[in-house]
């Protein structure tokens, strides 16, 4: 039986974020093909219809799931009135206790830099898409300005996200977290409005 363009389409697009998820919560290395099409709901033979190897899979699925992300900004009241609740969620124990449903960075950036340099060039540019988009909210009228700034604390974020998730202690864990907070926002409150 052959399907239309749509239904293709569809699958593919089924994969990616089935594939987005499986990665954030067991990682890169962790998910086989395997695995990743049996929680789309297909067979093996299936995925070459779709993609060339799985690490055009990774690359598709990293870029999907920070497009997700970018989404997930503007949910935020815009310019720098968003700011401090999108710190605060970001940074949040529901965050942190739900990496499947979170932040690809924080769940896969110790696996992304041993990728292909496909998967490196579609995570950075999905990355600096963000960091333009916020460094925006900061600075309207000249948002490069801040980019390096904004870049730094979406890294401090991250890895107070990451450190977070791997203490058994979870009081500490918390404080963790809302140190992060203090920190980011006393970066970004510093940073120019221009």
């Amino acid at each position: 039986m052959r399907y239309g363009k749509e239904h293709k389409l569809a699958t593919r697009q089924r994969i990616i974020e089935t594939a987005g998820r499986r990665f954030k919560r067991d990682g890169i290395d962790g998910s086989g093909v395997a695995t990743l099409m049996k929680d789309a709901g297909l067979t093996n033979g299936a995925f070459y219809a779709h993609f060339e190897s799985k690490e055009d899979l990774v690359a598709t699925a990293v870029s999907d799931q920070l497009r997700g992300q970018r989404e997930w900004l503007t949910s935020f009241e815009s310019g720098r009135a968003g700011i401090e609740p999108m710190v605060r969620t970001y940074l949040s124990p529901e965050h942190r206790d739900n990496p499947e449903d979170g932040c690809p960075s924080a769940a896969l950036l110790d696996e992304i830099c041993r990728c292909a340099d496909r998967t490196k060039q579609a995570y950075t540019n999905s990355v600096l898409a963000i960091i333009d988009d916020i460094a925006a909210r900061l600075a309207p009228h000249d948002p490069q300005s801040v980019r390096a700034k904004v870049l730094s604390v979406y890294a401090l974020m991250i890895g107070t996200l990451q450190l977070s998730r791997s203490l058994a202690d979870r009081r500490l864990a918390d404080e963790v977290l809302e140190q992060g907070i203090r920190n980011a926002l006393t970066v970004l409150d510093a940073a120019p409005e221009r």
